[in-house]
């Protein structure tokens, strides 16, 4: 079973509830093992609580979750959705005067993703890799919300992941660690097939481990999906990795883009 990144450190509380809130892939709320059940009103209070990470302003709220409500109605929908959230007999949501904000003890996936993220992108220590649980950051903010306030938070959590996932794979290729170092990177290029410099890593494993047609393999099938979809060429940087492999120019992409 998968840990949540840095679960291991986490105190259990004595006897208070562990209460748990899953962003990632798609929203659900555990207290313990128990999950809460929550109308989409609710969901959607507690959400941008949780990805705001601080108190907010009740009129903020109202107007950024029920922007095409006149005030009036904004207010009496939030009032609603809090009436709902403390009707499920959990504490997700701390009031204080005009300011909401999450509760505090809520863990909350993304969160801790994002702080691993920032960990691996900062520095990776000698050793780590193996006993790094990343698959969080290959996973998707509430893919199926389409809430503008939701899609910036995805766009900002799908940038930091990615880095941090080729952050720990250069790592992991730097120490000889070649297998968990490709497990890395074709999970990065699953998360995003154009990104150049996720197919930049996988050149270079499978070069490092004596593969140099998975390499050219590799090259090609990059260089075919940008021609086709974007129309343009790799990059010099991404060329000089297999220039040595190549029968000439033409092929390592120097030349014109081939006619339809």
């Amino acid at each position: 079973m998968n840990r949540w990144p840095g679960e291991l450190c986490e105190g259990n509380g004595g006897d208070r509830p562990r209460i748990r809130l899953q962003l990632l892939d798609s929203f659900e709320v555990r207290r313990d093992r128990e999950i809460v059940r929550l109308p989409m009103s609710a969901r959607r209070v507690v959400t941008f609580l949780a990805l705001r990470g601080h108190a907010m302003l009740r009129v903020h709220v109202a107007g950024s979750l029920w922007l095409d409500s006149p005030e009036e109605r904004a207010f009496a929908n939030l009032r609603s959705a809090l009436w709902r959230i403390h009707r499920s007999g959990v504490e997700l949501v701390e009031s204080s005067g005009d300011t909401l904000r999450l509760a505090d003890g809520v863990r909350v996936d993304v969160s801790d993703a994002g702080a691993l993220a920032r960990r691996l992108i900062g520095s990776v220590p000698v050793g780590a890799g193996a006993d790094v649980d990343w698959s969080p950051l290959t996973r998707e903010l509430l893919p199926d919300w389409d809430d503008d306030w939701v899609l910036v938070e995805r766009e900002q959590f799908r940038n930091l992941s990615l880095q941090a996932l080729e952050s720990l794979c250069e790592h992991l290729t730097a120490q000889g660690r070649l297998r968990q170092a490709l497990e890395i990177g074709l999970a990065t290029f699953a998360r995003d097939p154009l990104r150049e410099s996720a197919h930049r890593l996988l050149i270079r494993i499978y070069l490092a481990d004596g593969n140099p047609f998975d390499a050219l393999r590799q090259y090609r099938l990059y260089r075919e999906m940008v021609r086709s979809r974007l129309g343009i060429e790799p990059s010099a940087q991404l060329i000089d990795l297999v220039r040595g492999l190549v029968r000439d120019d033409v092929e390592a992409g120097a030349g014109p883009i081939a006619a339809a």
